[in-house]
């Protein structure tokens, strides 16, 4: 384990930029004495944020740009005009040359994959990145991908992402073998797509030693926590977020509507204001706030655009668990032991797109 934990942060990323990220680093730093900070961004704009907070001073040091990637540039676009110069970049750059340990960025989510992917490269045996994240459920939280990185993929891209989301939950959870199961319209072994069998196929006829492989899982079964790690391919992953955090909203909305509706029902607010706010923080979006992009020879992690300080803190703190516990290097070794898992189907084509 590294002595200290080194974190590059893109601090003009997100709907905020420094406003967030530096006071969020603050946050995380407070939990985590062993880190430092590569405060990536336009230094007028760092400066005044980082007056405020000394002990984050003392473990940090700026990289100036003042190049910034939109929100709203494409994949493509932000590479042509972001490479060597923006605040985005040079934090992915940071690791690439052993400068950080991790990247966190709450930029723009396609180029930040874009660029992570062109500089870092992905592991031996994996095809292409996925992005993971932490999923409150019913049973407490469990690890889903891919929640968008690439759309589609064969079996061995979806035995590729058990065998690395397996690895994050086993940092993450402190369980030496974690539950797996896949996304599915059905639990029953004839239905959905022939790739999805034939991953099923794949990882019970395996029976890889660091994952306990235990089937299909529909959508409702993800809240239910049923399994420790949700595969998924990136189209039907980022439908599923998008739905659930639609839902998340508009049942609070709803609540929030028929709480206000009489004095009853403020009344009954009052008797149970416990209950809900046991709610509120078991769906506090700030709490599941980090997207780890698994596969690359590096760490990155993609926080919310729109998140606050807390919940950028929270994608930081993701970061740190990913380094400490040497994630990179455990998913190298069980993708080496399971080789053949992976071998057994061929891989995707390289996506180019």
């Amino acid at each position: 384990m590294p002595s200290k934990v080194r974190i590059a942060l893109d601090a003009m990323g997100g709907d905020d930029g420094a406003a967030v990220v530096i006071p969020g680093a603050a946050i995380s730093l407070g939990r985590h004495r062993d880190t430092e900070f590569l405060l990536v961004g336009d230094q007028a704009k760092i400066e005044p944020e980082l007056e405020k907070h000394p002990q984050l001073r003392a473990a940090s040091k700026i990289v100036h740009t003042d190049v910034a990637v939109s929100m709203h540039d494409k994949p493509s676009q932000a590479l042509r005009r972001g490479r060597r110069t923006s605040s985005m970049w040079l934090a992915i750059d940071a690791v690439k040359k052993g400068e950080a340990d991790v990247a966190v960025s709450a930029g723009n989510t396609g180029a930040l994959m874009a660029m992570s992917r062109f500089h870092l490269r992905t592991l031996p045996g994996i095809d292409r990145p996925a992005i993971s994240a932490i999923w409150p459920t019913k049973r407490g939280q469990s690890v889903v991908l891919d929640l968008g990185a690439t759309l589609g993929g064969d079996a061995h891209h979806l035995v590729s992402l058990a065998v690395m989301g397996a690895a994050m939950a086993s940092v993450l959870f402190n369980k030496k073998r974690p539950t797996v199961g896949l996304l599915n319209i059905g639990a029953e072994e004839i239905k959905g797509h022939e790739e999805i069998r034939e991953a099923s196929e794949i990882l019970r006829a395996r029976n890889l030693p660091e994952l306990d492989y235990i089937g299909f899982v529909e959508g409702d079964g993800i809240g239910k926590g049923l399994a420790d790690v949700i595969v998924t391919e990136g189209f039907s992953g980022n439908i599923a977020l998008k739905t659930a955090e639609g839902t998340a909203r508009q049942m609070a909305e709803l609540l929030r509507n028929e709480l206000q509706r009489s004095w009853l029902s403020k009344l009954g607010y009052l008797f149970a204001r416990n209950a809900f706010q046991a709610l509120r923080d078991k769906m506090d979006p700030n709490k599941s706030n980090g997207g780890v992009f698994l596969g690359l020879k590096g760490v990155v992690v993609k926080s919310h655009g729109g998140i606050n300080a807390e919940g950028f803190a929270y994608a930081i703190d993701v970061g740190y668990d990913m380094v400490k516990f040497d994630l990179l290097n455990k998913i190298n070794q069980m993708l080496n032991r399971e080789g053949g898992a992976l071998s057994s189907v061929q891989p995707a084509p390289e996506d180019v797109s």
